[in-house]
């Protein structure tokens, strides 16, 4: 159980993190920034990077445990820096033709085009999360 409480603790922190950053640059709280995916780091990155470092530091690197959260993470922070970042980049073009298109409702939504990650946040994401398993371990042991 530990695993878990670790991956959501570490998870939880990089996305309060992200929402307070935001914050402090637009002068005013966007509730949103709490709880929307990309930008940097990336806290899905982080949370399964903690899980799985947790994992092997208690079953062992060579356990089948730790082998499918590694499968896991990589699946997950791949995901994150190519099938979502690329989501997010033909959300910003299908925009940019909705508004440069006559007669565009006013009211119109845009799509969300925040959605993954660049290589390096979810780098710095993963090197976060590998962090805060090992400070947990070492704080409060695993």
């Amino acid at each position: 159980m530990k695993a878990f409480e670790i991956a959501v603790l570490t998870a939880l922190v990089v996305q309060l993190y992200k929402g307070l950053i935001a914050w402090v640059e637009a002068g005013r709280p966007n509730i949103r920034r709490f709880v929307e995916t990309g930008g940097m780091p990336s806290s899905h990155s982080a949370a399964v990077a903690a899980l799985t470092t947790t994992v092997g530091m208690t079953e062992g690197v060579m356990s089948a445990l730790f082998g499918v959260t590694l499968f896991f993470s990589l699946i997950v922070m791949y995901d994150a820096a190519g099938l979502r970042r690329a989501a997010g980049r033909q959300a910003a073009l299908l925009n940019r033709i909705m508004a440069e298109k006559e007669g565009r409702a006013q009211n119109e939504r845009q799509l969300f085009e925040l959605l993954g990650h660049t290589p390096f946040e979810v780098l710095v994401g993963a090197l976060l999360g590998v962090a805060a398993a090992f400070l947990w371990n070492r704080w409060f042991g695993i």
